[in-house]
This record gives structure tokens, C-alpha cells and sequence, in this order.
């Protein structure tokens, strides 16, 4: 979820640990197989999926009855496009349009020295970005990664395909629990990418004046903000910021958007106003690297780009990722193909490549976040797979929120983070 160009030279990732990774949630956080089930009521699947014959494929597109809140059929594109693509097939180079430090060089290289294309390879740092690019029409891309909220949001207006399963047969190896999701509920429009968690990163030293809880206070409470002794960074994300508010405030984020609670959000918005004075910058980019170089000794970011900076600075000894103790938000990334894409055989071939088993886990021993497949665990590093901040306890389950579909609020939760910047 962090992000930034990979036209120049990617950072190496450091594959040799020299101790355990230590990212601890203070005050807890869902497992992998919890992370869905929360929100789609299912209390039952509380453990991950071990082994890939747990899991099972999703029904095909064209098995699935239309769901009822998508956009009418004359509005969004049907699978008809994609019906004929048959696994691995491709039909053009691919454009892919991702968050950046997202996926290896290397697995983009495979993919093209496996099917003979090439991979134009672009980068956006928040949902509403790539949005708009694809409403407008301004560049056409093949493949893109929303989050779940923005699955929804698209799908409703008819932005993306419904894909052709047959053409994914490695969409087998995921999860379950994450093939049922509210955004997509018949699971026509997406496959899971990563899945992780928002909240602070910090500084030992900063932890223990601050009481050694982690609380949105540090961002948000003149008092507590004041004992941080260097800068504070918070996502340059308007759902992110104002969800932040939120749980500071002490609402539910799902409460508040599912009741269209419109004094809540300006509430949270008057808070940001008063908080943009203590902050040093708005980042989603380098909020990770900020934080352990010393630009800021408290960083509102994402669980992966904490781990990936905290790994690589060797910093676990003095920097900590946390979940407050009122909560956070946990989101999944995912693979869509928008209603215009050119080439959407080679879409579905890149998905599929990304499901494979050891690519799956390929990609999250590069960008330590957690993977949705349950057939990549036993190539997954031990490290990655042990380390309480990338797959972490269950104990605040209960406190974690998924980011719901904002509709038309979705313009007052944007105007709360411009505000406050401006």
C-alpha cells in the first residue's frame, strides 16, 4: 500500500533477517482467517486455510446470479469480453496499474518471459487516483488494485468487468474466507491481492511517554502529540484520515457510512483541521522509510510499508508498527479489470500467474503483507508468517473495521482531508 514509481531502480529487499521480526500490535489484531468473515457475519472461520486443498474456486462468473446492488446491465460491462480467454492466454501487452513497491521487478519480469509480452507497469498513491483515471478515460489499463471499499464503488458503477474463472483456475488457491466479501458479495468482479492493517508506526522512545499503549491520541490530542519529541506524518488518504478521526472519536467507521452519519464525518473533519498544525506532511508514500531515517518519530501508515522499512533498517530494536488501543482499519487488496481494458485475456493471465502457489507467496516475501492464498503458505518465509504485525492475534478483532462504500458521502469524506491541507 505504499507507493512510489518503479521507473527507476527498485530498492532490494533484504532476505536475510538477522533476528525475528517484531512488529508488535499493542492491542491486538484479526487473524487471516477472521479478517472477512467479521464483516460477512461468520464467526466460525476464525483460523487461516493451511493448505490449498481447503480451499475451493469461486463459481464462475456466468453461474453467479447478478448482484443485486450492481449497476443495471446496460451500465456496466458484461463478462461476455473475457468468455473466451482460456487459461494462460494472452491478447496484447498488459498495462498494469498498481500501488507502487507493490510487487517484485522480478514476478513482473517472469510473467513476461512466460507469456512473451510486456507489462507496462504504472503507479497511483490512493484509490481515488486511480479512480479517477479510469472514470475519465485519460489512460486505459488492463489490470488494476483496489481496495475493497473501491471494489464496490466500481462495480456499482459499472467501472469494472466480471471475470471469467475458467481463465483462473489458480483462483483456487484462495482463501475462502476471503471469497465471499461484502464489496463484491457474489465475488464476480475481483480476486483477493494482500490484505494488512492501517495504523501507527513509532518509536520505542515514543511508545513509552506516551504511556506504552499506542493511542490515536498521539496524532490527535495537543497533550499527548506535544510529549513526541521530533514530527508526525499522517496517509495523504481521505478515508484513511477521516476513519483515523473516527475511531479516535470513538465511533464505528462502518456505523457511521452505513448510517450516513453526516455529522460524525464533519466532526472528524474539524479534528483534522485541528490537527494539520502538528503535522510535519501528508505521505503514502515514504511514511515507512520517514520513520525509520528520523524524519518522524510517528507515522499514520500501512501494516506492510512499516514492516518492509523497519526489515530493511534493521530497526527493531527502536521502531514499532501498533494498533491503537480504540482500533483501526483493515482493508484487502485486490486484482479488477476495468470495464475499457484492451486486453483482458492477458488480465486474466496475470492474475492467474499471481495466484500460482509460489508466486503468491513470491509476493508477499516481498512486500510483507499478509496473502489471501492459503496455497502459498508453505513457501511463505517463517519470519513473515510468525510475525504478529503481518499476521497478527485476534484479541481486538472486535475493533478493526473494514472501510465501507461511502456513495454519494464519498465527496464530504474527500472535502474533510482538503480542508484541513488547505
Amino acid at each position: 500500500m505504499s507507493s512510489m514509481t518503479r521507473t527507476g531502480v527498485a530498492r532490494q529487499r533484504s532476505r536475510g533477517r538477522t533476528g525475528s521480526a517484531r512488529l508488535i500490535l499493542l492491542g491486538g489484531i484479526v487473524g487471516i482467517g477472521s479478517l472477512l468473515a467479521a464483516a460477512c457475519g461468520d464467526d466460525e472461520a476464525d483460523e487461516p486455510a493451511a493448505a490449498p486443498e481447503t480451499t475451493q474456486a469461486p463459481a464462475p462468473a456466468e453461474e453467479a446470479a447478478p448482484a443485486e446492488e450492481a449497476a443495471p446491465a446496460e451500465e456496466a460491462a458484461p463478462a461476455g469480453p473475457a468468455a473466451h480467454c482460456a487459461a494462460g492466454e494472452t491478447d496484447g501487452d498488459l498495462t498494469f496499474y498498481n500501488w507502487a513497491e507493490y510487487i517484485d521487478d522480478e514476478l513482473l519480469a517472469a510473467f513476461e518471459a512466460e507469456t512473451g509480452i510486456n507489462v507496462d507497469y504504472t503507479t497511483y498513491e490512493s484509490n481515488e487516483e486511480m479512480l479517477t483515471k479510469v472514470e475519465s478515460g485519460a489512460a486505459i489499463y488492463d489490470l488494476v488494485v483496489p481496495s475493497d471499499y473501491m471494489v464496490d464503488t466500481m462495480r456499482r458503477e459499472g467501472l469494472l468487468l466480471e471475470l471469467n474463472y475458467d481463465a483462473i483456475p489458480n483462483s483456487a488457491n484462495i482463501d475462502p474466507a476471503f471469497t465471499n466479501p461484502p464489496f463484491d458479495p457474489e465475488h464476480r468482479y475481483h480476486v483477493a491481492y494482500q490484505w494488512g492493517t492501517t495504523g501507527i508506526g513509532m518509536t520505542y522512545e515514543v511508545l513509552e511517554l506516551i504511556g506504552g499503549e499506542s493511542t490515536w491520541a498521539v496524532l490527535f490530542d495537543p497533550d499527548t502529540a506535544a510529549l513526541v519529541p521530533g514530527s508526525i506524518s499522517m496517509l495523504d488518504d481521505a478515508p484513511e484520515t477521516v476513519s483515523a478521526a473516527l475511531k479516535y472519536l470513538g465511533y464505528s467507521i462502518e456505523d457511521v457510512i452505513n448510517n450516513r452519519n453526516e455529522a460524525a464525518i464533519q466532526e472528524a473533519g474539524e479534528l483534522l483541521r485541528a490537527t494539520n498544525e502538528r503535522l510535519l506532511k501528508y505521505d503514502s508514500v515514504t511514511f515507512g522509510d520517514d520513520l525509520v531515517n528520523g524524519e518522524v518519530d510517528v507515522a499514520h501508515g500501512w501494516s506492510g510499508g512499516f514492516a518492509l522499512s523497519i526489515d530493511e533498517a534493521d530497526a527493531y530494536e527502536t521502531h514499532v508498527y501498533t494498533i491503537p488501543a480504540e482500533g483501526g482499519v483493515r482493508w484487502v487488496d485486490t486484482m479488477a479489470i476495468p470495464h475499457n481494458a484492451d486486453n483482458v485475456c492477458s488480465a486474466h493471465a496475470m492474475i492467474n500467474f499471481l495466484t500460482d502457489a509460489e508466486n503468491g507467496a513470491a509476493l508477499t516475501n516481498w512486500t510483507f503483507y499478509g496473502s489471501p492464498n492459503a496455497a502459498a503458505t508453505p513457501y511463505i518465509d517463517s519470519e513473515i508468517l510468525e510475525d504478529p504485525g503481518i499476521y497478527p492475534p485476534p484479541e481486538v478483532d472486535a475493533r478493526l473495521e473494514f472501510i465501507p462504500h461511502a456513495g454519494d458521502m464519498a465527496l464530504l469524506i474527500q472535502d474533510q482531508l482538503t480542508n484541513a491541507k488547505s
